[in-house]
């Protein structure tokens, strides 16, 4: 059964509780990527679990994909640890997924907080398991000066008590505009562009119909977008949508020093373009990417996008409180 909205939510992480982190795509550069965030959520009260594998390396991965798969299985059964925290993406996590035990993780569901290449995460395990994940900062963001206080604190909050209420505007530039009206409330789905499209075809094609579908990007020139946009919708992927979100597309539009094109579209004419004609709200702009300022959001809960009043509101959290007597492992 593909799951699109979520059926099953890890626990919230409680005060002093075990962040578990893998690295089931890009490797570390240097030892302060992992030392220092790992330092930063101490200094919070909070233990960190790390696995072997964020110290593999093989190139522009993380180790082999059985290894970081079976780090990432290892955490969802870890009895000791409350959430998961990826170390960064980058790319390789498309290769854990035929590797991952769906049915150990819908035994074991856990919020797992990450964005980028962790999309493929996302994905797989909401429709395979039906568990809720969070689309945020990996590990590497955590205390990292081009990072900020915003991200950090946004973070912890989805993790604690599931990111409930309306999602903040980036605080350095509070701009949000409705590229079409309208209102909706619905499961709310999807990540990055990129990653989104190339599972297309795979056993975990994402499921869009019935939900809000939220994408971002970085460093994609306007064309580029525009051939994303048309094969999810030659693919009929935005057919049953009932409303879309863009987040921040970092650097994507034309610039003087990345000229690819001597004639080109700017960027909102391709989603204008793209998503105008879906006859859903559609709403852009908010602090969901790879910027500056990420705030951190559940993926397969219910949520309302409010076009005319440009706000995307969380509506149902992404953990569950713990029950009450129940103990800490």
């Amino acid at each position: 059964m593909t799951h699109v909205g979520a059926t099953r939510f890890g626990r919230a992480l409680p005060p002093g509780g075990t962040i578990g982190v893998c690295a089931p795509s890009g490797p570390y550069f240097n030892k302060s990527d992992v030392l220092r965030p790992t330092e930063w959520w101490e200094s919070k009260g909070y233990r960190v679990k790390l696995t072997d594998g964020v110290w593999e390396r093989d190139d522009y991965v993380a180790g082999d994909p059985k290894s970081r798969a079976e780090d990432l299985n290892a955490l969802f059964a870890d009895p000791s640890v409350d959430v998961i925290q990826v170390l960064w993406g980058g790319t390789g996590a498309l290769q854990v997924l035929p590797l991952l035990d769906y049915e150990l993780i819908a035994a074991n569901p856990k919020a797992m907080i990450g964005y980028s290449d962790i999309t493929n995460l996302h994905v797989a395990v909401r429709q395979e398991a039906g568990v809720a994940t969070i689309h945020g900062p990996g590990l590497g963001s955590m205390g990292l000066p081009t990072r900020t206080a915003f991200t950090w604190d946004s973070a912890l909050r989805a993790l604690s008590d599931g990111a409930v209420g309306e999602v903040p505007r980036d605080p350095d530039d509070a701009y949000v505009r409705a590229i079409a009206p309208g209102r909706a409330s619905a499961p709310i789905v999807g990540g990055n562009l990129f990653t989104l499209v190339h599972l297309i075809g795979t056993p975990w094609e994402p499921r869009f119909d019935g939900a809000i579908l939220f994408f971002e990007e970085v460093d994609e020139p306007p064309y580029v977008i525009d051939v994303h946009l048309q094969q999810l919708r030659f693919a009929g992927k935005l057919d049953g949508v009932v409303g879309v979100v863009v987040g921040e597309m970092f650097n994507c539009d034309w610039r003087e020093d990345r000229p690819e094109t001597p004639r080109t579209r700017s960027l909102e004419d391709v989603l204008e373009n793209h998503l105008g004609p879906l006859g859903v709200p559609v709403l852009y702009k908010l602090p969901l990417g790879h910027g500056k300022h990420l705030a951190s959001i559940p993926l397969g809960v219910t949520a309302t996008l409010d076009a005319d009043a440009r706000t995307l509101t969380i509506d149902q959290p992404g953990v569950v409180a713990a029950s009450v007597g129940e103990g800490r492992n």
